[in-house]
């Protein structure tokens, strides 16, 4: 993997999930840079990974070959212009990890000339175990396209998109749905506990039927989802009791309804920023 200077502008979770991957990769922690407007943030960061760190954004530009923009959205516009008055390298890669502003919106932001490369990436980057949408125009050079991913592969696994409109599905189907599993891990485990089993033991049960349950998956790639269901699924038994009372409830509607409403919160963003 190439090893280019990189700023992250931003120190948020994502940045820090991205950060351990790639120091824990082996990507030199003297090539990377965090800044962030406060320094507690950055204390964490440096202690941790070792990098460089700076409360003045204009340190960061000044250090990068690539930028990794990972402010809150409604902070972009702002800090851009910002950037922009202080100047930066004619070649700067810029990579988005911001939900809902398009890459002409960052390229107004920035300079119309801008090279700008959207990533949307999700939590378990910290653990490797990432799931990154990616997505670049025709302006990008394929060896730019290639370091980015390079750079998220160090944190999971990346799949690159056709159409920037199909980074809203990567938001809902991946970047969002971690929370959606740590909310049906919260219901189960809440269950459990009713049924009298203690916090400890009742976390522990539903967390390593998860594990297991993904486990599976990931070691039979060419068996559908709905055949390894089938498999612990015996007519009559307990587990098809179950399953057919989510089915009955509309289940399978109401994450159609969710995602959707992942997807349709990002096009509301685009409209915002």
């Amino acid at each position: 993997m190439q090893t280019k200077s990189l700023t992250f502008i931003g120190a948020g979770n994502m940045s820090r999930s991205i950060i351990s991957g790639l120091v824990n990769s082996g990507y030199p922690a003297s090539k990377i840079m965090a800044c962030n407007r406060s320094s507690g943030a950055l204390d964490s960061i440096k202690s941790d990974f070792g990098v460089n760190v700076s409360t003045n954004n204009d340190e960061g530009i000044d250090f990068a070959d690539v930028v990794v923009l990972a402010v809150k959205p409604q902070m972009m516009a702002d800090m851009c212009e910002a950037l922009n008055q202080h100047g930066r390298h004619a070649d700067t890669l810029f990579i988005s990890i911001a939900a809902g502003i398009s890459i002409p919106r960052l390229q107004q932001m920035l300079g119309n000339s801008v090279p700008v490369v959207r990533v949307m990436p999700n939590t378990p980057s910290l653990l490797g175990k990432g799931m990154s949408g990616l997505y670049a125009d025709d302006s990008i050079s394929n060896d730019d396209k290639a370091f980015v991913e390079h750079m998220m592969n160090a944190v999971g696994t990346t799949v690159w998109v056709n159409n920037e409109s199909d980074i809203n599905g990567v938001i809902a189907a991946a970047g969002s749905s971690p929370a959606y599993f740590f909310l049906f891990l919260q219901a189960m485990q809440e269950e459990s506990i009713a049924m009298g089993f203690d916090k400890e033991t009742a976390r522990a049960m539903v967390q390593q039927a998860m594990l297991g349950a993904a486990e599976m998956v990931c070691h039979n790639p060419t068996l559908e989802l709905s055949e390894l269901r089938a498999q612990v699924t015996s007519k009559g038994g307990t587990t098809a009791q179950a399953v057919n009372t989510f089915i009955d409830n509309g289940l399978k509607e109401l994450v159609s309804k969710s995602m959707q409403a992942a997807v349709t919160r990002a096009q509301e963003m685009e409209k915002t920023f």
